[in-house]
Order: structure tokens, then C-alpha cells, then sequence
């Protein structure tokens, strides 16, 4: 069994970059997650706790990326892995991270990243 949890197209704002021109102000980043979990128990009792709560998740990725101003993407990618394995439990997780009008002529570029191991839930 795997299930997952996911967030697809979260907009995270934050200062991002390595050129001076990105340092100005704050640019939106696309950001989807795939979280490892469990979900026999929230299915069988109905209830939020006995699950990830996505809305939880996203306002707690939108306030880490709010308080950073990395240089790279990579950084960012990695305090939000570190932070959903620490305070969601991941055993596994996917995350991709675009940012959109980066480079002229692509719709975005980005990172992905995986951390923990694929294993049935």
C-alpha cells in the first residue's frame, strides 16, 4: 500500500536569487509536495487528526518560505523537506519547486527533490 498526501501549485512568496535584481522584492515560486502517509485510519474514523492536514501544511510552507531569503531554490527545497519530515513525521516525500519568469522563453524552472525512502506506509 502507498498513499499519499499532495499539494499541487502552492504559491509560496519570498525573496529568492542570486542576482541583485532578485533581491528586491519578494516573487511568487510554485510549489507541489507529495507526503507519504497512512490513510486507513482517517478514512475509517472521519476525523482531520488521524491524518496530514494539507491546509496545515500549506500556511506552515507559505510562513517558512515568508521568513527566508535564500540565494538558491536548493536551499529552500531542503529547509522544506527538513521541516515536513520533522514536524509532519514524512517518511517519504516529493517536492518541486518552480520559479516561473526566471529564465526568458520557459515557463518556469525549478528543482525536485526526494527525501526518505519509498517504502508501503
Amino acid at each position: 500500500m502507498s498513499d499519499h498526501i499532495y499539494i499541487d501549485a502552492l504559491e509560496l512568496r519570498c525573496v529568492i536569487g542570486v542576482h541583485a535584481h532578485e533581491r528586491v522584492a519578494p516573487r511568487t515560486l510554485l510549489c507541489d509536495v507529495q507526503l507519504a502517509c497512512d490513510t486507513r485510519a482517517a478514512a475509517a474514523s472521519d476525523r482531520l487528526e488521524h491524518t496530514l492536514d494539507y491546509d496545515a501544511i500549506a500556511q506552515r510552507l507559505r510562513a517558512l518560505a515568508a521568513s527566508m531569503q535564500p540565494a538558491l531554490l536548493e536551499t529552500l527545497a531542503e529547509r522544506i523537506a527538513e521541516l515536513l519530515q520533522r514536524e509532519y513525521g514524512a517518511r517519504w516525500l516529493r517536492l518541486r519547486l518552480d520559479k516561473p519568469g526566471a529564465v526568458a522563453g520557459t515557463r518556469g524552472v525549478g528543482i525536485v527533490i526526494e527525501r526518505g525512502l519509498r517504502v508501503p506506509a
